[in-house]
């Protein structure tokens, strides 16, 4: 496992290297690093690193998400309130029925194995969205409107929306009825994450005002370890009550970061977050390289045209989607085209629950894969670069 840590670090910094100088995003040459170097070409990657891998994707997850939460002002949160809570499902919502009316048709499968195939690829990846967000944010492009901070709160949130759809499909197509409940989950996870995060920055809050006032002080580098093995016991209880009660543990993340930033002084918040994007730094190449790892392929070569056609299609309905959450907002065309570019991309979750229905035994398993393999090598760098080359000219620079 050491070897293989070495190997996707060197390789990893030297491909994201080559193209930053190509003015190419980092996570493009991570991406290949994983993929080249991952089981289904090169297998240079431990297997026992690759058993682990979701968990340390999870953390990485984690580290950008507590950083994004120590960025947002929840004043500026509430501003934009209606647009960021629409963004939470109506663009995956469209996506998912581009899949529902158009893949029985390319794909010659079912209507509700297309359910399942949109709800497996329309979830946008926090992994590339959010830490691009705090990067406009610092560069203070897009602040004036807080439109960072709107896709970064649509972002956080889309990932349950559609998870929660996929479980709720896979499930009807093994014959089970759909319950109210099931649908809950998705307004459940959201509330008792927000909750459980806010009554854990606060209590964290007054821990280290507690020390400080007792001359007990806290270092900065002992904060975070105790605040990163809260995260992770927001993680473990998602699991644990799993079957009782919907919690995203992830959301809890951003919550709790949100709070401490709210009840710090500006000194300690900014001090924190500097030590997170350190972690972040290393987080970063271990996140988009075991992405890549996770990326068969070979399954790209049986999707062929249809799985392009139905990708882009399905992409058209997402921009829709986020064009009508936008609706009624002072944003300009510049902007709201913006927003479009930041909803595309697609890594984390496709990674993560492409394979499903493939394990599970599904006859469109080894399809759906296929085409989440493709969506991630489409639109993630077709994100990333959108981004890159475009907020300058379409978004405003505070001074």
């Amino acid at each position: 496992m050491i070897s293989s840590l070495a190997i996707i670090f060197l390789v990893g910094l030297s491909l994201a290297e080559i193209c930053h100088k190509l003015n190419l995003p980092r996570l493009i040459g991570l991406l290949i690093s994983g993929i080249v170097l991952g089981p289904f070409i090169l297998d240079w990657i431990a297997p026992s690193l690759l058993s682990i891998s979701a968990e340390l994707r999870q953390i990485s997850l984690i580290i950008i998400l507590f950083k994004a939460g120590l960025s947002l002002n929840l004043a500026d949160l509430k501003s934009v309130g209606r647009p960021a809570f629409l963004m939470t499902f109506v663009p995956a919502s469209l996506e998912i029925c581009a899949y529902i009316l158009l893949a029985p048709i390319l794909f010659n499968i079912s209507h509700i194995e297309g359910a399942v195939m949109g709800s497996a690829l329309a979830a946008v990846s926090p992994a590339v969205v959010v830490p691009k967000m705090l990067q406009f944010m610092e560069q203070r492009y897009g602040t004036n409107k807080n439109i960072p901070q709107l896709i970064l709160a649509g972002a956080s949130a889309d990932d349950i929306f559609v998870i929660v759809l996929f479980s709720v499909f896979l499930g009807m197509t093994q014959g089970h009825r759909s319950q109210v409940g099931d649908f809950l989950k998705f307004p459940i996870s959201i509330v008792s994450g927000i909750f459980l995060g806010i009554a854990a920055g606060l209590s964290l809050y007054l821990f280290f005002e507690t020390a400080y006032v007792k001359k007990n002080y806290v270092r900065n580098s002992m904060k975070v370890i105790i605040i990163l093995g809260v995260a992770f016991l927001f993680i473990a209880i998602e699991e644990w009550l799993k079957n009782k009660i919907a919690i995203s543990g992830l959301l809890a993340v951003v919550s709790m970061a949100a709070m401490i930033r709210r009840k710090s002084s500006p000194f300690v918040s900014q001090r924190l977050s500097e030590k997170f994007g350190k972690l972040w730094l290393a987080a970063e190449i271990l996140l988009f390289v075991l992405i890549g790892a996770a990326v068969d392929i070979r399954y790209t070569l049986n999707a062929g045209l249809p799985a392009i056609l139905m990708i882009l299609i399905a992409l058209i309905f997402r921009s829709v989607g986020v064009i009508l959450c936008l609706a009624g907002t002072n944003l300009t065309w510049q902007e709201r085209l913006f927003c479009v570019i930041a909803y595309l991309p697609k890594a984390t979750v496709q990674a993560a629950i492409g394979s499903v229905p493939l394990a599970m035994g599904l006859s469109c398993g080894q399809m759906i894969l296929s085409v989440a393999v493709l969506a991630i090598l489409i639109t993630a760098p077709l994100g990333a670069l959108g981004m890159d080359h475009t907020y300058q000219r379409l978004l405003h620079k505070d001074n």
